[in-house]
This record gives C-alpha cells, structure tokens and sequence, in this order.
C-alpha cells in the first residue's frame, strides 16, 4: 500500500501505518494493485478513549461514475460506548445498502455480513470491476457519531489509528480478461472452491447470532425510507 492523501503527518513503516487526524487533515492509504475476487485481511486498532465524530474506514473500491465497492466503517464513539460497524455495498455507482452493529468482543473470522449474487434476477454485483483495497481515518462529525450529534473534541487530537499487516490473497485485476480469468475453476482460484459458495452450517449460526444480538440497523427493514418500495434483493434470500 501506499499513502495517498495526509502523508505531512503519516508513512508507512514497514508493514505498520498510523492514521493520523488532527486539525489539518486525516489519512488515507490504498494498495497499490487493483483485485477482483478474494481475502482482504488487516489488523486495526481504533482511535482510544473518546472518538466521537471519527472514522476509521477499510473497504474496496473500483473507479467512476458506475463503481463498485465494499465498506467496512467503524464509527467512533464518546469514552466508554461501543464502536459502530457501519457496512454498505456499491454496485454499479449505487449504494444504499447499509446494515449496522455494535462492535461485540470477538469479531475476527465471525461473518457478519453477505451479499448475495442475484445477477441472474437482474440485480447488479459487484464482480466485473477490479477493486483497491483503502484505509482512511477521516473527520464525520457531521454524521457518524449518534447522528452527527456528538462532534469531535479536537483537544484530543491527534487521534491515531493503527494499522498493520495488510495481506491480500486475491485475483490481481489485469483487465476485463480478469472476469473470466478470475472465475476459472481452477486449483490457484481457491475462491471459486464450493467452501467459499457458501457458509457453513457453524459460520451461519455464528452470523445469526451476530445479527440478532448486534444489528442495530438493515437496509432491507426499513420500509419508511423506501417508502414500501423495498430493494429487490430485500425479498429474496439475504444469505
């Protein structure tokens, strides 16, 4: 990866990189090749104490007006309340799909989230664009904390994020050839292996615990801001 905005106050230190916010700015890295299917794994330790109005990102992104991306946002809090795990989906330059969690105490390999392929439905997916990995720290006081309710004490600051030991085990992207090339059932894709089709029966009992005792927001419940007019996905099997 490589900084590519607030590198006056942040380098990379071999595989560790503190994201700093203050006053001037925030951080933002991404990695320097673009991938399509595959495992996107880092070690993040959040902003201490009290964070409210921050934002530590970790998604994917591929570019332009139609892209595609894949969030992961975990939005600060005042001292002693839980973080919130803020996710969304981008298919096509169109997103919308949020769902939310409080942050629970064990959280590496526990699924939270899928996103099923219903492109046979005329439902876009994400799987035809070539997408960098990011990490930012960043100032949305406006909106991430109880609604932009709670904003950033800058007598805090710097906030510092840590990150470390970025690992993609991925399909580099090399084109549109990568769409077929990455999706080949051969013995290099791992991804394409029936395991990686689905959960497991443990994995999804895992995740609906998850969302029974953590969820706090779902897109596909939230009749009133669609006006009844629900997303088609939210009718179809979610995983």
């Amino acid at each position: 990866m490589y900084v590519n905005w607030g590198s006056h106050h942040s380098t990379i230190q071999g595989d560790y990189l503190p994201l700093v916010l203050d006053r001037s700015s925030g951080t933002g890295a991404q990695s320097q090749k673009a991938y399509l299917f595959g495992s996107f794994e880092m070690q993040i330790k959040f902003v201490p104490g009290n964070s409210a109005g921050t934002v530590t990102a970790y998604y994917l992104s591929s570019t332009g007006n139609k892209h595609d991306e894949v969030d992961f946002e975990f939005l600060g809090n005042s001292s002693g309340q839980p973080y919130t795990i803020h996710t969304n989906i981008y298919t096509q330059g169109v997103g919308g799909k949020e769902q939310q969690f409080y942050l629970c105490w064990y959280v590496d390999g526990v699924p939270l989230r899928v996103y099923r392929n219903y492109q046979s439905r005329g439902i876009p997916y994400p799987n035809q664009q070539g997408m960098r990995a990011y990490t930012s720290l960043w100032d949305a006081d406006n909106w991430a904390t109880r609604g932009g309710l709670v904003k950033i004490d800058w007598k805090r600051s710097p906030f510092i994020a840590r990150i470390r030991n970025f690992r993609p085990r991925a399909c580099t992207w090399n084109g549109p050839l990568s769409i077929s090339q990455c999706a080949l059932p051969a013995p290099g894709n791992w991804w394409t292996s029936p395991a990686y089709g689905q959960l497991s029966f443990a994995k999804l009992g895992q995740m609906n615990w998850i969302r029974q005792k953590y969820m706090t927001y779902d897109y596909c419940k939230d009749t009133k801001r669609f006006n009844g007019l629900m997303p088609a996905e939210c009718s179809l099997a979610q995983y």
